[in-house]
């Protein structure tokens, strides 16, 4: 029969059969994301369990015939193998195991695993097999009208709306009784602030990660680093462009304004460009990790070593700040090793300088054009991202160094103390690691670490804060001011008075904000003295995640005014009031000028 016959034997049926496969795989998903949290979080009897698998591979099996009968619907068959090369590649994997299991009695992702030593090979497995399920579902959303009518929103909302969900089916999950080594299991509160701290990229933990979570909590933890760290829209909209028919037009708006790229039609290139780039230098900064953990720290396998080395990356370059240490890199075994903290000191520095310099400063392509052209310059969001970065790295540590120079460092030598000095200016900004007890530093370093946190990350980053160009472009603002002098300019370029506006209208709320909830911390936990809860409100507003060592004594209460502040510090305050506000009047006249003294 030739491909003709064959197109035209179809054609009558392809609508129904499109209809049909769509409408089973969006229930199958949602029955198989079921029955994988079932069988993680609840179910204990080994016989159940093997049900519960068998069940997921059945439905593994019919994902894969839909898969070949969309290439047999599909009039140009090589197109759509080549459009759908990620999706096709993951369907032989399943091909592949299912196969090598049920006929041949060879298991082969199992095999795989258990020889390089990870352990729990079967839950890894399943844990990415819901990953991809939970991608398929986001996926079948994007392409229907739930998705569709939540564009029509304004993006902000959307954004907003996203972390929410996050955060809720992240408390969920955290609430299993499997997540947890606790025989009682956790509290919703508590579940609440993890699953916060986690997608809100902020670290700070209620419960001990490293002890309290079983390995599928972990790993729950860290899906939530991942998706809070890049966005959970940006992972949706990226799979659906690589496993599907692409983005609509939109999505492309909705994604355009979320990722403030420079055009509408480069969206889904940067879009590209920012997962790929994420995933080099995770994988690059884990396999960097995985060597130079230090001779006191020990393993129990192969496997553990290489889950902790990805952990610990993924947090560094998210900005997240959490490790499975009791202590953090505090911690007995990791404390003296200090090319260990160099490397996480550099990842978080990538994550904080934000995806649009690194774009423009990292990319290969950005690399190869400077190369030709080596007297063309950086974009100006990238010069004032990395100078201004770069002073306020300095900054930190000559004066933790000179601070704390006769306490905290006192047991070290010259370069171990510059080291440790280095590595707190770097993580305090948006971070949240420590290579130093924070409850034992001095009044005068918290107060400088408060400025710092509360100035954060840079625009487009995994961080928090106020961000390096806001606070530049206030800085800026009141030095023209002093001067007399009309317009704000940075780099030969003049930035216009609305941009100003915005800054300190972002600087306004964030002051506000930490005000607010420091009183309202002050009342609900008065145990604690002011300057601490200062640190803690501000650490978690600006997405940090150190903290003295309250956060585990805070009420309830507390707790939930803290979740509330790394919510908002996540999103951003301005993101919020727009998401809030209600569409501007017309503005097309403008009253009588007049003085109004200040000052």
């Amino acid at each position: 029969m030739s491909t003709e016959t064959l197109n035209s034997y179809l054609y009558d049926s392809k609508l129904k059969a499109y209809a049909l496969m769509r409408r089973t795989t969006y229930v199958l998903t949602t029955l198989s994301i079921a029955l994988l949290i079932y069988a993680h979080g609840v179910v204990e009897s080994p016989v159940e369990l093997q049900v519960l698998y068998y069940a997921i591979d059945a439905i593994l099996a019919v994902f894969v015939v839909i898969y070949l009968l969309r290439i047999l619907y599909n009039f140009e068959r090589v197109r759509f193998l080549r459009r759908t090369w990620f999706e096709g590649l993951l369907m032989g994997v399943i091909l592949v195991n299912q196969v090598g299991t049920y006929l041949l009695g060879f298991p082969v992702v199992y095999i795989l695993f258990e020889r390089v030593g990870i352990p729990l090979s079967v839950e890894l497995y399943r844990i990415a097999i819901s990953l991809y399920m939970l991608v398929l579902l986001l996926i079948e959303l994007f392409e229907t009208k739930v998705l569709h009518e939540t564009v029509r929103l304004k993006p902000s909302i959307t954004f907003i709306f996203s972390f929410v969900l996050l955060i809720l089916g992240g408390a969920c999950l955290l609430m299993l009784p499997k997540m947890t080594n606790a025989p009682e299991g956790m509290r919703f509160v508590d579940a609440l602030f993890m699953a916060t701290s986690a997608s809100c990229v902020t670290g700070l933990a209620v419960v001990d990660p490293g002890t309290y979570f079983t390995f599928a909590g972990q790993v729950v933890l860290l899906m939530l680093v991942q998706l809070g760290g890049l966005g959970i829209l940006t992972f949706a909209t990226f799979f659906a462009s690589l496993m599907r028919q692409g983005l609509g037009f939109k999505q492309h708006v909705a994604m355009h304004q979320l990722l403030e790229s420079e055009t509408l039609f480069s969206t889904k290139g940067l879009l590209r460009q920012l997962i790929f780039l994420t995933i080099t230098i995770e994988a690059t900064g884990a396999m960097v990790i995985f060597f130079t953990w230090g001779p006191d720290a020990e393993f129990t396998n192969l496997g553990t070593k290489i889950f902790y080395s990805i952990f610990h990356s993924v947090s560094a370059f998210c900005n997240a700040g959490f490790s499975l240490y009791p202590e953090g890199l505090y911690s007995a075994p990791v404390r003296v090793a200090y090319v260990l903290h160099i490397v996480v000191a550099i990842l978080i520095l990538f994550g904080g300088i934000g995806f649009p310099t690194i774009l423009d400063v990292l990319s290969p392509k950005a690399m190869r054009r400077r190369m030709d052209v080596p007297w063309q310059n950086w974009k100006l969001l990238s010069r004032v991202t990395i100078y201004t970065s770069t002073v306020l790295v300095v900054f930190g540590t000559v004066f933790f160094f000179l601070l704390e120079y006769f306490n905290t460092l006192s047991h070290m030598s010259f370069v171990e103390a510059l080291i440790t000095s280095f590595f707190q200016s770097v993580t305090t900004r948006t971070a949240g690691f420590n290579t130093v007890d924070i409850s034992a530093l001095s009044v005068p370093t918290l107060l400088v670490f408060l400025v710092l946190m509360f100035i954060g990350a840079s625009p487009g980053s995994t961080g928090g804060g106020i961000k390096t160009t806001t606070f530049l472009v206030v800085l800026l603002s009141v030095i023209t001011t002093i001067r007399g002098r009309e317009n704000l300019e940075v780099g030969h370029r003049t930035i216009p008075h609305s941009v100003s506006y915005k800054a300190f209208a972002v600087f306004t709320f964030a002051v506000l904000i930490d005000m607010s909830f420091i009183f309202l911390l002050s009342i609900t936990d008065a145990q604690y003295d002011i300057l601490r809860l200062a640190f803690e409100q501000v650490s978690a507003f600006a997405t940090v995640g150190l903290s003295t060592g309250i956060t585990a004594g805070l009420s309830d209460p507390g707790k939930l005014i803290i979740v509330l502040s790394m919510f908002i510090g996540r999103v951003g305050t301005l993101t919020l009031a727009l998401a809030l506000s209600t569409r501007a009047k017309s503005t097309s006249y403008k009253y009588p000028p007049t003085h109004l003294p200040v000052g």
